[in-house]
């Protein structure tokens, strides 16, 4: 009989012998991809969205920008420059066509960890399923963020980055763009966020548009709100305590402090979130094919889009935030 030693000594051959001639189990695998993180738009769902029909629609604005009440005089009329008229203005959306096109070759669907069954003979807008499902969802939440990003950070002027990224930050002015050049603006002189900041912004906005200072936001940077978050966390007491576990809202002066995933980390805005238009003329939509012969399925994702704002003389611009 053999002996308890020899017993161990076959047991580590064997074990040996499975690790040489490739007898291990191959890693473990899940049976599914876990997703990369990404940015996720926040102000792009908070503005107001206009729905168009036609590439171009003008806004029409009507009212009254001064006194209209005269001192009356008995049985006297008043005259041709007492006499009050309203003022009209126009704002214009002109819609500019978006594409994203992806290509899915019938092997990759076939051969990875989502598997699906061979293309065999679906029509156009059907087919492998998991894997596709999984990008289509990928595609959406990424085309969010890069609409938010065209809204806030496009500029005619563009000439940075790639032919690609000047072409598309280019081609339309965004809302940052809008507010520096016709809204009122704030120089933070390089400081760094702290509620003298947003008491400029407030004070220097007209007295009309802060009626409800509650629905206004100061929209800055995630980096920004937290540095100012961090100043209102040395106060004693419960506010200090809610801002270092986040479960109080930072205000500054009534208005919530918002970050923004992609506002720059120099500039800011202080508005209604209603006041920033988002204007579509044909809704985010999805379309599918496959060509046969490339063997490949194929999405593309377009929309007609444009951004506005509403009324500039109620939007803030910070600049010159201290990183």
């Amino acid at each position: 009989m053999p002996s308890n030693q020899s017993l161990l000594q076959k047991a580590d051959l064997a074990l040996a012998d499975l690790t040489a001639n490739g007898g291990e189990l191959l890693p473990e695998q899940g049976a599914s991809f876990i997703r990369k993180l990404i940015l996720q738009p926040t102000i792009i769902k908070q503005g107001r969205t206009v729905e168009m029909t036609t590439p171009k629609r003008k806004i029409n604005k009507i009212g009254f920008g001064s006194r209209i009440l005269r001192k009356a005089t008995s049985g006297v009329a008043l005259t041709q420059n007492q006499r009050s008229k309203p003022t009209t203005e126009q704002i214009e959306l002109d819609t500019k066509e978006q594409i994203a096109e992806v290509r899915l070759p019938y092997d990759v669907l076939e051969d990875n960890i989502e598997r699906a069954t061979a293309a065999n003979n679906e029509a156009s807008n059907t087919g492998p399923d998991r894997l596709r499902q999984t990008l289509i969802d990928l595609i959406a939440e990424r085309a969010s963020l890069d609409l938010e990003e065209l809204g806030l950070l496009a500029d005619t002027t563009y000439t940075s980055g790639d032919a690609d990224d000047q072409a598309y930050l280019s081609q339309l002015n965004g809302w940052l763009q809008r507010a520096q050049t016709n809204g009122n603006e704030v120089d933070a002189g390089n400081a760094t966020i702290s509620r003298q900041v947003f008491k400029a912004g407030m004070k220097i906005m007209p007295k009309q548009y802060l009626r409800n200072v509650a629905q206004m936001k100061h929209f800055v940077s995630v980096n920004n709100e937290i540095e100012y978050r961090d100043t209102l966390a040395n106060r004693t007491g419960q506010l200090g305590d809610g801002m270092t576990t986040g479960q109080l809202e930072a205000f500054a002066y009534g208005s919530p402090v918002a970050p923004v995933q992609l506002m720059p980390e120099a500039e800011g805005l202080y508005t209604h979130p209603m006041n920033l238009i988002f204007g579509i003329q044909r809704q985010v939509s999805m379309e599918f094919d496959k060509d046969i012969t490339a063997r490949v399925y194929i999405i593309v994702l377009t929309t007609r889009i444009d951004f506005q704002i509403e009324e500039t003389e109620a939007v803030v611009h910070y600049s010159n935030i201290a990183s």
